[in-house]
Formats: structure tokens, sequence, C-alpha cells
């Protein structure tokens, strides 16, 4: 089963919810391609930015991470997004990150560039389209198969508690009509 995962690389319920689908991949057919949906591509035409981003800080590692894709691909993307949480290297050092990953550090000067802006909007509209603009990120999406924004998770299960949450996931994303679901209180 191939599915497709938009992650802002800044939002921490994001990084628990990737942790969570790789613990389901090794434990179900599940192929992971890693897109990006930047949160302030998707917030930029709103007056009043929901993620408090006044001075375009998420723009910085989102730009890194689309260079890593378009240079590199999906895999890498994956590696760099997991280099940045595990160093947890929100210094703004990319080039270590990027070296931690196996990948150029050149590629951090696009942290300071618009040029990859335009990818990061595409991106984030494909990954949007697929639920609806009421939703941010994680955006998850099987391929010829339901999407859904989340699942948003304050604990990674494991193993086949991963499996599980998967499964469960699939079925009531693909139910005709469904629409949300929440739980209780969360704390990080």
């Amino acid at each position: 089963m191939q599915a497709y995962f938009w992650f802002d690389p800044t939002c921490p319920y994001t990084w628990l919810t990737s942790r969570w689908l790789v613990e389901a991949a090794a434990v179900r057919p599940i192929s992971i391609t890693w897109r990006l949906l930047s949160l302030s591509a998707l917030n930029e035409h709103l007056d009043v930015d929901p993620e408090g981003d006044t001075e375009g800080h998420l723009w910085l590692p989102a730009r890194v991470c689309a260079a890593v894709e378009l240079a590199h691909g999906s895999e890498a993307l994956r590696r760099f997004y997991e280099r940045l949480h595990e160093l947890d290297d929100w210094d703004w050092d990319w080039a270590k990150a990027l070296e931690a990953a196996g990948l150029p550090a050149a590629l951090a000067a696009a942290a300071d560039s618009t040029e990859f802006d335009d990818h990061l909007r595409a991106s984030t509209a494909e990954g949007v389209a697929k639920v609806g603009s009421h939703v941010g990120t994680p955006i998850i999406a099987v391929e010829n198969g339901p999407a859904w924004f989340g699942p948003v998770i304050s604990q990674v299960p494991a193993g086949e508690a991963a499996g599980a949450l998967w499964d469960a996931t699939v079925v009531v994303a693909g139910t005709p009509g469904f629409h949300e679901l929440k739980g209780g209180p969360h704390a990080l």
C-alpha cells in the first residue's frame, strides 16, 4: 500500500504522527512517500498567522526540505527530517543536519532563498486538495484510497498497536460521509 505523507517539518504533533507511520510501516505493507505541506504557504493569505509566525521563520526549514526533496527525492527528505528532530537542530544549523543525513551541506543556503517557495506552495496545495483547506499538517493519502488530516497523537504507538491504528484510520477515513473524529484533551 502506497501512503503519501504531507508534513511541515516544524510541527511537533506531525513529528509524532510521522513516527507512528514509520512504526505502522514496519508491521503493515506500507510504502511511504514523504511530501511537504508548508504551514507558511498554507497560511500566507491570512491576515493573522494561526501559527504566530510573524517573522516568517517557518519558511526556513521548509525551504531546506524543499531543496532536499527536489535534489535528492523523498527518501532523502525523510532522512533530513529525521536528523532535524534527532539532533534537535532548531538552532538553524541546517548544514549539520544535512551532513548527518548524508546530504550536501550547501543545501542549507535554501533557507534564505525564495527559490523553493513555489514548490512548497504547489506541494501544499496538492496535499490540501486531498482533504480540504480547513486542515493543516499532517495529511496522509493512500493511493487509490482515502485521504485524511492527522491523526494528531501525543504518544506514538509501536508494533502491532501502530498497525491497528493504521488499519482503523484507513477504515474510518474511507467510510463515505466521514468527516471528523476527535479524542480528549492532549498534551505534548
